[in-house]
Parts: C-alpha cells; structure tokens; sequence
C-alpha cells in the first residue's frame, strides 16, 4: 500500500494535517562546488554549477516551510557548504524556526572564527567527513594537500566550542585495512558518533568501482572490528555501520523507504527522494522555486514512484521482506540492470544477484587496482585521470 495519503484527501488540506507524514530529515545540497576531488563523489554526474544556485532568499524561505511541515533536522550539505559566503544567513533562519541543523563539511575551508559564529547563530552539529587518518593516503584519495592537519584543527575547535561531533568515514579498497585507526581517530576527536560506511556504487563512485572495490575477506574483517570496537567504546563512541551491498544477501532499505523519511535539495532547487534520484530516467523533479515543499513530498511525482509496495514486481511483490526493506536501492537497480523496477541486485532473489557478486569479486581480486576519476567541477563531463 501507499503509505502517504495524497494532499488533497486530508481533511483540512492544509501542512498541519501532513505534519505526521513528514519527514524527519532534509538533506540540503547548498552547493556543488567542492575544494576535495573524492573518486567517490555522492553529486550526480551533471553537476550546478554556482550560477544556478538557489539564492539566499529561496535557501531561508525553504527553512521556514521546513519547519511548518514538521521536518525536525536540516543536513546542510554540499559539495562544500561553507564555500557559500551566506552560510550563516541560511543557518540563522533555520534555527530561529525551530530546526536542528547539522552542517556536513569536509572542513578544510572553515576557520575558527567562522565556526564560533555559527555556533552562535544556532548550528548544532558538525558532521566531519574523512578520507583517512593517514596524510598521504587522505592526499591521495582527496586530491587535497594537507587536508588532514585541518580536519585535525576543525576537531579542536568544536571541541572548544562544546559542539557535539560525527566522524563520516566512507571505507573502500584504499583505507579499509586503516579502519581501527580511523576508530580510533574519532575517539581522540573527541566524536560521540561515527558513520563507517562503505562506499555505495553508483553516479561517480561507478566510475571508480574497479580502484574502490574491497574484498569479501577484507568487508568480513572490517565487521569484526566495528563490532568489537562497538563493545569496547560503548557509552563513548555510538557506530552506523553501512554495509556494502555487493556482498550482502539482502538489500538495504533504500532511505528507509522511498518517499518514507527524507527528502533532499539539489543546490537549484530540485527536490529529490534521495541524493542519486537523478540517475532515474523518467522521474520528475519538482523545484522549490515553483512548488511548496508539502505538495511536493506528498503529490510529487517522483516521490510517488515507488513509495510503498504497489509500484513492485516480482519476486518483491510477494516477499515477505517487501515492507523491510522496499525492494532495496531503486538507484543500484538502475544502475546495474538498466531497470529501476527490479529487484535490487543486492537481494538474493535478484537472478542477477550471482553476476552483482561476481563483479565485486573479479574487481577487488585484481592486484594492481585502476587511477582514479578524480571529481572536478569545471570537468564533470570529462574523464581525466590522476595518479
């Protein structure tokens, strides 16, 4: 069934009345430009570019209907959020109207001074994305000089300023073997949280598969430490453990379910299900420039695509995890069957699943991985390579 009932069917028609449908969070992409060239970028491949972004204004207005709609946390996100100049403008609106606002920040651009202001304009939270806890590797997979010393310096500060902390680790083939480390990192920051999470395969981060790519024995080990760390640093440090999906036999809830609770803002003002949406053909985005945010999560067409169970095939139409996990990722669907109807190959129903496996077992199994794609913005469409 559709779990959320259209607009126009509530009773008062009005956003009050669709509070308890809202979402509980909202990913706000601010901005695509970024300083780092991750091999894994989340952005899509066609990425905004600064000219298009949504102005201040539109940024402060979405707060606002945010708010009204009953959404409890804005993820500001990027990109690099802090490279927009009116940062903190967005951020004050966002706290004035009752939002928790967590900034996502790979946190070589932001100064202490800039940090205390928002802090005392309202944020309250810093979610601190790593790449290693080695210099040279972090450099390596970055693209970035000495990016580490000032993610080092950034952690100081929050703690200075008695802002609670996450470490955002994404785990691929060239930092997995460091995992303990990268732990135990984020203990010395001084970090309540840390999302270790491998690295999910599509829109740039396809193109980096093969360089990315772990293997099983390397995936089974780095469980072993998470579950062990999680025992010995519990009451310090509180673990979200993403799994990757080319060994598992089961899908992820995608979102925890399409359309169920977040939505996301490209920085023109798309709005989105999920942050690789884009990579469905067929979908229809609406803009906040020209629709509420309410109608759009609930009357939305691409929010209606596939929320709930009817959109399903089989096998999933009949499974009884059908309502666990929604079918799995709509967008890993697409990109490895051409079909986001079918059943994510992660699922052992898929009759693709064995090839699905079989792709991370052939990639990870080579010994000299592939250079990187690195990301640029001023050469998204290119395929440039750096060692």
């Amino acid at each position: 069934m559709n779990e959320i009932v259209p607009a126009d069917k509530i009773a008062d028609g009005g956003e009050a009345a669709a509070c308890a449908r809202a979402p509980i969070g909202m990913l706000c992409e601010l901005t695509h430009r970024c300083p780092l060239q991750c091999p894994y970028c989340s952005n899509p491949l066609e990425l905004d570019r600064v000219n298009t972004e949504l102005s201040t204004e539109v940024w402060q207005d979405v707060m606002r209907q945010a708010a009204d709609l009953g959404i409890l946390q804005i993820h500001l996100s990027g990109g690099e959020p802090t490279v927009r100049k009116d940062l903190e403008d967005i951020v004050e609106v966002a706290a004035k109207v009752g939002l928790y606002t967590n900034l996502i920040t790979a946190g070589v651009t932001l100064t202490r001074d800039r940090l205390k202001r928002l802090k005392d304009l309202g944020l309250d939270h810093v979610q601190l994305s790593i790449q290693d806890v080695d210099d040279a590797n972090a450099e390596k997979i970055s693209a970035y000089k000495n990016g580490l010393e000032k993610k080092r310096e950034l952690g100081k500060w929050v703690r200075e300023f008695d802002m609670p902390l996450t470490i955002n680790a994404p785990i691929h083939r060239l930092n997995i073997e460091n995992l303990p480390n990268i732990i135990e990192f984020a203990v010395e920051m001084g970090a309540g949280r840390i999302e270790v999470a491998n690295i999910q395969y599509y829109a740039w981060a396809l193109k980096n598969r093969a360089a990315l790519m772990p293997t099983r024995a390397q995936v089974m080990r780095s469980a072993e430490i998470v579950e062990e760390a999680k025992q010995r640093l519990k009451g310090i440090l509180v673990f979200d453990f993403v799994v990757p999906d080319y060994y598992a036999k089961t899908p992820k809830p995608c979102m925890g379910g399409w359309g169920k609770g977040i939505m996301n803002i490209t920085p023109q003002g798309r709005v989105l299900p999920c942050h690789a949406a884009e990579s469905i053909p067929g979908l229809e985005f609406d803009n906040v420039k020209d629709r509420r945010l309410a109608d759009i999560w609930l009357n939305g067409q691409a929010f209606n695509m596939y929320r709930g169970t009817s959109w399903m095939k089989e096998p999933c139409r009949t499974c009884p995890r059908a309502e666990i996990d929604f079918g799995g990722c709509r967008c890993q669907a697409m990109a490895f069957t051409g079909d986001a109807t079918n059943t994510d190959p992660a699922c052992k129903f898929s009759p693709l699943h064995a090839d699905f496996v079989a792709a991370a077992e052939r990639e990870s199994g080579v010994p000299n991985p592939p250079p990187f794609v690195y990301r640029r913005l001023g050469g998204a469409k290119t395929d440039a390579v750096v060692d």
